[in-house]
């Protein structure tokens, strides 16, 4: 995997909630636990920086996936680990709440994936449209 391609903005899917930052991954959290998948962490990072004496806006990673697609990726590709979990940022940015993710098609590129491994990152998509949904 020798000269590997930086990260662009093409590469991060960002959608609008209608939703506050808080309600936002609440419902992702909720979404997540319906659809069986295992959520791993949720992190405030908003919060974190305030404990540090340090501004930030309100900024939330969301820590999730399911073990069973995830190990094939990892498998067929060990560095995939380095992505995986799945991880959706939502932000305040000028009031709105964006919420933000690595596209999973750069993700199978990144990681020379095949369409059937690549299957297994898709629902995210998916998953952040019934997120965004009004």
């Amino acid at each position: 995997m020798a000269g590997a391609e930086p990260l662009n903005e093409t590469d991060i899917v960002t959608k609008l909630s209608p939703r506050s930052v808080a309600d936002t991954v609440s419902r992702l959290t909720t979404m997540i636990s319906a659809k069986g998948m295992k959520l791993f962490c949720v992190i405030d990072q908003g919060a974190e920086a305030r404990q540090a004496g340090l501004q930030l806006r309100d900024t939330m990673l969301v820590i999730f996936g399911s073990p069973a697609g995830g190990t094939p990726v990892m498998v067929a590709s060990p560095l995939a680990a380095l992505d995986l979990p799945l991880k959706v940022l939502v932000w305040a940015d000028g009031g709105q709440t964006k919420v933000s993710y690595y596209a999973p098609a750069a993700l199978a590129v990144r990681h020379h994936l095949g369409a059937d491994l690549a299957r297994n990152l898709a629902g995210i998509d998916a998953l952040t449209d019934g997120l965004v949904a009004q």
